[in-house]
């Protein structure tokens, strides 16, 4: 159904019958419940979609997360902060069974850090330690790789040296890039050189840009026994790559680095999930989970990664509530803690994990979880496990088409690294589909902040988070459960 025709059905049942001008829109777009409480489902989602492109509820959010508590460090006192004053908004927005989950998290803390070129052309770089790395002071010759493949496959003797791999990030739209590396050569890459007896690990910042950020990340846990681990920016590293070239033409000698870490570990503290609610009328225990990470790199204030994602789904959710309408499914909002960490071995699972638990013994009753961790670019697809009711997928295609968001029938969603557990324990993801293709210019980096958050392209992803969960929420629609992994 087009936009056009649901504007007039709504104007026609507010007007007994007679198509009259749309109204200029309020505070709250939707005051029309009474009126399309009685409509088709699709009429409400349409409805609500068109009041989210209207509001600035989700940028409004972000704006004070960010400027009252600024980066939100797992497990640190911001975090905490921020999520008890998330459970004061979210009450006075009308949510419901507002409350925070406890769990207990290994903290780590950046402290002082600097890296720089001793020879053969002394000079200061930019870069950043990885998280759960260890501190340390390494001052000595770099060996250089061009990739971490041939760093793998390389004989060379790294004793007592330190390795950088100037690897680069593919760019694309939906970050595949990045996924290929940050498991392997972010995480895995200073435990490989540490067995090869090398003292120091530096690779390439995993961004896309060309600005002199360093781009921070989570290594695999340390506590200390491990090696100093840094990320440079993407001019250093072409500064380095250079004089690998020089180094290949006799033009320059052995090239040494100094890399100094004050990375400290907290020890055993605590972190918080925000879970808030509104009901559902006639199926209160059937639940749609929808949410992001409240916790945030140091280096910026983790605006797009992820105040945005909590925004957007609060926000979402908000639309419904101002409208008067009422879903017929519980909506639950979650504020995951403690997203952007590594932990020790066999101790578990961060936010997500410890929110999958808390209610392992009513997953079946999960019809579907989501989350927003991508920033805020536009929404361009969405991707759904099966469901056996096509006529669900053909409503919601058409109130999503004005939004240029089209259903991907071949994409399979496995949710994200907050609502990957529950979908490993066999509750159906959804994946609304982000253009990422400028989000790891920012990613990770002191330039994440809220100046880089397009403000229109948040009220769409807003637009599109409420148009979905209110047509799950209002309609008799099941997915096809995936295996449970754990």
């Amino acid at each position: 159904m087009k936009t056009v025709t649901v504007s007039l059905l709504a104007a026609l049942a507010l007007s007994g019958g007679t198509a009259v001008a749309a109204p200029k829109p309020k505070a709250k777009p939707v005051a029309a419940a009474p009126a399309l409480a009685s409509e088709p489902v699709e009429v409400q989602a349409a409805a609500l979609r068109d009041a989210a492109l209207k509001s600035d509820v989700a940028y409004d959010f972000v704006a004070q997360m960010t400027t009252r508590f600024g980066a939100r460090p797992a497990g640190g006192e911001a975090e905490r902060k921020a999520s008890e004053w998330s459970v004061e908004e979210l009450k006075k927005m009308g949510f419901q069974n507002v409350h925070l989950q406890t769990f207990p998290l290994y903290g780590w803390e950046r402290g002082a850090e600097s890296i720089e070129i001793t020879a053969p052309f002394p000079q200061k770089l930019v870069g950043t330690a990885l998280g759960g790395s260890t501190a340390g002071v390494a001052d000595a010759e770099a060996v250089l790789f061009e990739t971490y493949q041939e760093f793998l496959d390389s004989k060379a003797d790294v004793t007592g040296k330190i390795v950088v791999i100037l690897q680069p990030m593919a760019r694309a739209s939906n970050g595949s890039g990045y996924g290929r590396m940050s498991g392997s050569v972010r995480s895995g890459g200073p435990g490989v050189a540490q067995k090869r007896g090398a003292v120091g690990f530096v690779l390439r910042s995993l961004g896309t840009e060309t600005d002199r950020f360093a781009h921070t990340g989570a290594t695999t846990w340390s506590d200390g026994k491990g090696i100093p681990a840094m990320a440079i920016s993407t001019p250093d590293a072409e500064a380095l790559r250079r004089i690998l070239k020089m180094q290949g033409k006799g033009e320059a000698g052995p090239l040494r680095l100094r890399m100094a870490s004050g990375a400290k570990f907290l020890g055993l503290g605590q972190s918080q999930n925000v879970v808030a609610d509104v009901v559902g009328t006639e199926k209160p225990n059937e639940v749609i989970v929808m949410g992001g990470h409240i916790d945030s790199w140091d280096l910026g204030t983790g605006a797009i990664d992820d105040a945005s994602g909590l925004g957007i789904t609060m926000a979402a959710a908000k639309t419904i509530i101002d409208s008067g309408l009422k879903p017929k499914r519980t909506i639950r909002v979650v504020f995951w803690g403690s997203e952007e960490v590594s932990q020790p071995e066999g101790f578990g699972d961060a936010g997500g994990g410890k929110f999958r638990d808390a209610y392992r013994d009513n997953l079946s009753n999960f019809i579907a979880a989501g989350e927003s961790d991508f920033g805020a670019g536009k929404v361009y697809a969405i991707s759904l496990m099966p469901t056996e009711d096509k006529t669900f997928l053909t409503k919601l295609g058409n109130v999503l088409y004005p939004l240029a968001v089209y259903i991907d029938a071949k994409a399979v969603p496995t949710g994200g690294v907050d609502s990957g557990p529950l979908h490993e324990s066999g509750v159906p993801a959804f994946d609304l589909e982000q253009d990422g293709y400028d989000y790891f210019d920012v990613h990770h980096t002191a330039n994440d902040v809220i100046e880089r958050v397009d403000p229109a392209q948040m009220k769409q992803n807003v637009a599109a988070w409420t148009a979905t969960v209110w047509m799950m929420a209002n309609t008799n629609v099941t997915f096809t459960r995936p295996e449970i992994k754990k």
